[in-house]
């Protein structure tokens, strides 16, 4: 393609797809930051909103009939980069956070982010084992689990509750890279997750009430 052929890169921004995706990027900065700070609930609030964008970039992308082959291409490499984001920074800031920086904790952020790298790029060359089906566990699953896991922190020391997370993420990342059969939820499966995180953002949204 020439650089005449070439549309600019503002113009895939405007593309609405494309404008779910950076909602879900939005999120996730949303999410660093709140971890950084050690506002943990507000930090799995946003990540469940950033899982809830990505689901629904692919929707919109599936129902609009007239984009291009190249505003696909586009929004499928940008839907990656931001997954990066959302699963792989996201959940290693908050490891480290929640250790309060503590060296050993650089393994794991480093084991996190090493993982949704490699996966991505790995689905990005082979894709889905059939139309349903994903090799390994898809990374916004290890989110929605951390979430449900955050329920429990209270009945827990805060470092007892920090190594159990690094454990259950380093398990997540196994299964990520793993030759694993896993179901690619679709369909019906979005009003769950719908439902899932407004009620998660409930709770955790009466959780930051009650810690004012």
């Amino acid at each position: 393609m020439s650089d005449k052929q070439q549309a600019s890169m503002l113009t895939f921004a405007k593309d609405l797809p494309n404008i779910c995706s950076l909602l879900g990027l939005l999120s996730a900065v949303l999410g660093i930051y709140f971890a950084i700070e050690g506002n943990f609930p507000a930090s799995i609030i946003a990540v469940l909103w950033a899982v809830l964008f990505d689901w629904y970039d692919g929707i919109i992308a599936r129902k609009m009939k007239n984009r291009t082959e190249v505003q696909a291409v586009f929004g499928s490499q940008l839907d990656s980069i931001i997954d990066i984001v959302s699963f792989g920074i996201l959940p290693a800031i908050l490891l480290l956070s929640y250790g309060n920086f503590n060296v050993w904790f650089i393994p794991g952020a480093f084991v996190i982010i090493a993982t949704s790298a490699i996966r991505l790029s790995y689905f990005n060359v082979y894709g889905l084992i059939d139309s349903k089906t994903y090799k390994g566990l898809a990374l916004d699953n290890n989110v929605l689990i951390l979430a449900f896991v955050f329920l429990f922190e209270s009945f827990f020391t805060h470092s007892t509750f920090s190594i159990l997370l690094y454990i259950i993420l380093m398990i997540l990342s196994v299964f990520n890279l793993s030759s694993i059969a896993t179901p690619k939820f679709t369909g019906k499966w979005v009003y769950v997750l719908v439902i899932y995180v407004l009620i998660l953002t409930s709770v955790f949204g009466w959780i930051l009430y009650k810690s004012i």
